[in-house]
């Protein structure tokens, strides 16, 4: 999968788009395949997954971190699975969040450890096995919607109403996953994160579907109010930076300078010298994402200097309706009762050897 996604594929599709279009269609007829004829393992508890549509992020984070605090309201036991990208453990494994580094476990579920119970694994299913003997009642997946790996009793897909799905096409000629008809059948539900309308015509499809919607806003859940009128250097590694930026600037501060990192990057030594060494030089307040600074390590070398001097901006996820997480948990717990009484009848009527 591409990580990375290139300015183009969030343009009006042009030149290198249609050149890229014979390996999209190819792409796309594997992806879909996939998706739909793929064996699938039933996991012994409620799998709710977060996804998305395109490569490249779209609010899935916040919004697991938000449906797992409702989960816990209700007395559940929620552990995230997620594949670890940007760490360096091929191996299933428990996150720590006192103890791993993003090195090893990615930045994202080092975010997810400090809410729940988190595993990184590369073999969906083995992580799925190790959450269940670790005590979860219910799996989150963060990402992992195309991987045909697990049954999905609910799969709530994330779309950002900014960009949308980008120019429309499939990978590599823009950042869609998968066709997205085959993509919405495998979809229980719409998540509209932003008030803009580049994706309408999405949520019109889902709706065409059958498919529920629900919206929410991406908000500032800190203490950030001392930041208005402060001269600031924001720095940020995440799919779009753009969006941290705008948080930045509802902050009240003055944006002197912005610096883009590609998303899940590890700052090099000359690049955190020169993010202090502006900052210093300029008198500026450093601010940044909580995923970048999770990314920072204290104690080696400059590194753990910016983490210190370092600012983080943090955002959550709002639903418009308050009644929603209550919403999605019933439909994913109601849909996996359905799931293993069918499983158990099959059972009983026509029992393998």
């Amino acid at each position: 999968m591409v990580s990375e996604a290139p300015p183009f594929w969030w343009e009006k599709p042009g030149f290198t788009a249609a050149a890229l279009a014979p390996v999209s269609w190819i792409y796309g007829r594997v992806a879909g395949a996939r998706m739909e004829k793929a064996r699938r393992w039933a996991a012994p508890v409620p799998v709710l997954c977060i996804g998305n549509f395109t490569v490249g992020g779209a609010g899935k984070t916040p919004t697991a971190l938000a449906l797992a605090r409702a989960a816990k309201r209700r007395g559940l036991t929620p552990g995230f699975l997620s594949r670890g990208y940007g760490g360096s453990l091929d191996r299933t494994t428990r996150v720590d969040p006192d103890h791993h580094r993003a090195r090893d476990v990615g930045d994202e579920p080092l975010l997810l450890a400090r809410e729940a119970l988190t595993v990184i694994s590369r073999r969906r299913i083995e992580g799925a096995q190790r959450l269940v003997a670790e005590g979860a009642d219910l799996i989150i997946m963060d990402d992992g919607f195309q991987s045909a790996r697990l049954v999905f009793d609910y799969a709530l897909l994330v779309i950002d109403s900014r960009r949308g799905i980008g120019n429309g096409r499939v990978v590599p000629a823009g950042p869609v996953r998968a066709p997205l008809p085959i993509q919405l059948r495998q979809t229980s539900a719409l998540l509209q994160i932003g008030t803009d309308s580049a994706a309408d015509p999405v949520v019109r499809a889902a709706a065409r579907a059958g498919r529920r919607f629900f919206a929410a806003g991406l908000h500032r859940s800190g203490d950030d109010a001392s930041l208005k009128g402060t001269p600031v250097l924001a720095f940020a590694g995440i799919a779009d930076p753009e969006k941290f930026f705008r948080t930045v600037r509802e902050t009240g501060a003055t944006l002197v300078h912005e610096r883009r990192f590609p998303d899940h990057h590890h700052l090099a030594e000359d690049e955190i010298a020169e993010l202090l060494e502006i900052a210093e030089r300029e008198g500026l307040t450093l601010v940044t994402t909580a995923k970048d600074w999770v990314r920072l390590e204290a104690g080696h070398g400059r590194s753990g200097e910016l983490k210190g001097r370092a600012q983080v901006i943090a955002v959550e996820i709002r639903f418009d309706d308050p009644a929603a997480p209550d919403a999605i948990l019933d439909a994913t717990l109601a849909n996996a009762r359905q799931r293993r009484l069918t499983h158990s009848t099959i059972e009983t009527l026509d029992p393998t050897p």
